[in-house]
């Protein structure tokens, strides 16, 4: 039974994951289906079936010393093969049919859309996604204008502020002497939102316990 091109085309893929015809080791099964080829394989055309090739010749002076069932037909280790050109096709001649090409092509389309729809689910749950808010945690220092200055009252007007953006924190009174205490107030700002320079000026507006105002510390969250 001799070997068409389909059939090597077999052949080679089934050698493209095993070293032999069967199992683990040179066999009957390598000797016949070596015997049934004309020659060694076009090795461009058929790498695995090539190098099978060249290594069973190498036993040529061993055939009959490796195991197996001499008498078995290569049709039982490689099959005919079922795929054939149409009819009448061989003998036009000019019309081949791609037999293995058409699934390639569609393969390849299908990854490329895959890839193409994966990118785009990528770039719209990217886009959806918020960026979270950059925001700055800040010490205040509140100075009143004297030791009779009342800062419960000072500290209300302070924190009676409300602005999108501006969360008030701890606090605490801050001795500076002769009797003096300023106001030590943590606060967290969103950076696009809260102008501390506008803060600052807001609360000096209550003139009435307010000196001055200053950052003493500032740091990104």
């Amino acid at each position: 039974m001799s070997f068409t091109e389909a059939r090597l085309t077999d052949l080679n893929g089934k050698l493209k994951t095993r070293s032999y015809i069967v199992g683990h080791a040179p066999s009957q099964a390598d000797v016949i289906t070596y015997k049934a080829l004309s020659g060694a394989p076009d090795a461009d055309k058929y790498p695995h079936a090539a190098r099978w090739y060249k290594h069973i010749d190498s036993y040529q002076n061993d055939f009959s010393s490796l195991p197996g069932d001499a008498s078995a037909d290569v049709s039982s280790y490689i099959p005919e093969a079922t795929t054939s050109a149409a009819p009448g096709a061989e003998a036009d001649g000019d019309d081949e049919i791609d037999l293995f090409g058409s699934s390639d092509e569609e393969d390849d389309e299908a990854k490329a859309a895959l890839t193409k729809k994966r990118l785009e689910e990528y770039a719209a749950k990217k886009a959806g996604k918020t960026k979270p808010a950059a925001k700055s945690v800040v010490t205040m220092e509140v100075k009143p204008w004297d030791d009779t200055t009342d800062m419960v009252q000072l500290e209300k007007n302070v924190r009676a502020i409300e602005k999108d953006g501006l969360v008030w924190g701890a606090s605490t009174l801050v001795a500076v002497g002769f009797g003096i205490k300023k106001l030590q107030i943590n606060l967290v700002v969103e950076d696009e939102k809260i102008s501390l320079d506008d803060l600052q000026q807001e609360i000096e507006g209550d003139e009435d316990h307010v000196q001055s105002t200053d950052i003493a510390a500032m740091q990104k969250l």
